[in-house]
């Protein structure tokens, strides 16, 4: 086989690869456009007849839209700066230093890493319960998040951290500079896409957080979207163009941000790799 036809058959796999990974999204954005008796027409239409646009407009007014995204949105940045903030120094010490006590630190951050959120939330609901953080129950969703999602974002930067040559670090102590100097002169800007890139993902994540929303919050106009949208199911539930209008307004701008910066994304995460 030659190599352009290799890279042919790459490609087709590929196309169909995506389509099939796109095939759930596009369903998604169709079905918020039908209406009542085309969602349950068999065959089904794969391209709405008399699309419905106004479905978007009585979602979002019905279900008060603009609040449920702006507790996700303070949850999710509250989330990301509490992490970035702790979670860069943690990542630059397992980085740099190298002991028997870093190398126990490490392991059990990354034992951390794979206990799911529905095994934590019990005893961190029972924890907050009696310090009294349930009064503040989205500045209690965050310091879950954050104990959930700490592991994965220092095992990310300490991975760009490590990429950062010592030697650059070694220099500017020779020049007079401290540590703590070196640190925010010369290895934080080096290390700033890989931050970036990492700050990222745990703001998606957080974004569409729901075991720690639903289980900690309990007034309404606190919830996050993600509780929200759990609101639409019951036993009877059939206003699936309603739910799928809702999930649409909830994914795209999350969708929109991945694509606009998918390249810093790419170069954030293979950056370890190629340095």
């Amino acid at each position: 086989m030659s190599d352009t036809t290799r890279n042919r058959l790459m490609l087709v796999i590929a196309i169909l690869m995506a389509a099939i990974y796109l095939f759930p999204l596009y369903w998604m954005y169709i079905t918020a456009l039908k209406g009542g008796s085309e969602m349950f027409a068999t065959p089904p239409s794969f391209w709405p007849g008399d699309p419905q646009w106004g479905t978007f407009g009585y979602v979002w007014e019905s279900r008060g839209m603009g609040r449920y995204l702006w507790n996700s949105l303070v949850i999710a940045v509250g989330a990301v700066t509490l992490i970035t903030v702790l979670g860069v120094g943690c990542a630059y010490v397992l980085a740099r230093y190298r002991n028997v006590w870093v190398d126990i630190g490490l392991f059990m951050i990354l034992m951390l890493q794979v206990l799911p959120a529905s095994l934590m939330v019990t005893p961190i609901f029972v924890g907050f319960s009696q310090l009294g953080m349930l009064d503040y129950p989205r500045l209690a969703v965050i310091f879950a998040i954050a104990a959930k999602s700490m592991p994965f974002f220092v095992v990310l930067v300490r991975a760009t951290f490590m990429a950062v040559p010592m030697e650059l670090e070694e220099a500017a102590l020779v020049d007079g500079n401290s540590r703590v100097g070196a640190f925010f002169s010369i290895v934080l800007p080096l290390a700033r896409n890989g931050i970036l890139v990492s700050a990222i993902l745990i703001f998606m994540q957080a974004f569409g957080e729901f075991v720690y929303s639903k289980s900690m919050i309990q007034a309404a106009e606190l919830q996050p979207a993600s509780v929200g949208l759990n609101s639409f199911m019951g036993p009877n539930t059939n206003e699936w163009n309603n739910i799928m209008a809702y999930a649409t307004m909830y994914v795209t701008p999350i969708l929109a941000i991945f694509v606009l910066l998918q390249r810093r994304i790419v170069s954030g995460l293979t950056s370890g790799a190629l340095k």
